[in-house]
């Protein structure tokens, strides 16, 4: 199943976006924390039950104040703070990941790095093991040179610990300045269903530098890999239009599904 959605909601209040997607076909949304976590646990509870019952499926995005790899303990703790508050509400949203940036290399080898985040991302899932949250943690793969975050190294995680990952397809045209979709989904074989995002995107020798609306051309050939491959996937469009896109990244898959269809 593909399914495609925004990140943040396309009106006002959450509540009120998740039945807008409802009403315009979508069915997934990421929702928002990117500047800290202010919803209450009832209010999450709430838009839990009735993206439930409308079939949206939700997931969660951590702040972006996180470094797992910060030389600073209480960055550290802190950047863990707002991981495991999201995860609070993503539990109440019934909100199936919850996606954030786990960190920067700064002087650390790369090796290094992933044995500081790796064991950091294990006392996490350990605070929400004892507090019987039902939600998962989804490292994002990322766009910036000097962030931790390949594909290589999330799914080292991923087979290490046991997290999921958010394969940020963006993120990683930006950071290898090109993308072949055949060679990541030959990686993300072994993963039944792929949280992911997708953008345009513009991008220097540094990688990421801002996300753009989408043209067809950036879509197409990975709506046909994943149409090849038959993948169980969700889209979360985190273009500066971003239900728009996501309704564009439809037309698209059921353009391609038609053409199969009807040769």
């Amino acid at each position: 199943m593909i399914r495609l959605g925004p990140a943040g909601s396309p009106l006002k209040s959450t509540l009120e976006g998740i039945s807008y997607l409802k009403k315009i076909n979508l069915d997934a949304m990421e929702v928002e924390f990117t500047y800290g976590v202010r919803m209450k646990n009832e209010l999450a509870k709430k838009i839990g039950e009735i993206a439930e019952k409308l079939g949206i499926s939700l997931s969660v995005h951590a702040p972006y104040y996180i470094n797992l790899a910060s030389k600073d303990k209480e960055k550290i703790e802190a950047s863990k703070k707002r991981i495991l508050d999201s995860c609070e509400r993503a539990h109440y949203l019934k909100a199936s990941h919850v996606v954030f940036h786990p960190g920067f290399y700064g002087d650390y080898s790369k090796e290094e790095c992933f044995d500081i985040i790796k064991k950091e991302i294990i006392n996490i899932q350990n605070e929400i093991k004892k507090k019987n949250w039902k939600t998962t943690l989804a490292p994002e793969t990322t766009g910036k040179m000097s962030q931790f975050g390949s594909l290589k190294e999330l799914l080292r995680l991923r087979n290490e610990i046991g997290c999921e990952i958010c394969v940020d397809f963006a993120h990683l045209y930006a950071r290898n300045g090109k993308i072949n979709y055949t060679d990541i989904f030959n990686q993300l074989k072994s993963i039944k269903h792929i949280h992911s995002h997708f953008s345009g995107i513009e991008f220097g020798e540094k990688g990421e530098r801002r996300h753009l609306v989408m043209e067809k051309k950036d879509f197409l050939p990975l709506a046909r890999e994943i149409l090849k491959r038959r993948k169980d996937i969700t889209i979360i469009c985190e273009s500066p239009v971003t239900w728009q896109d996501s309704l564009k990244m439809k037309e698209i898959i059921d353009e391609l599904k038609n053409e199969k269809n009807n040769p």
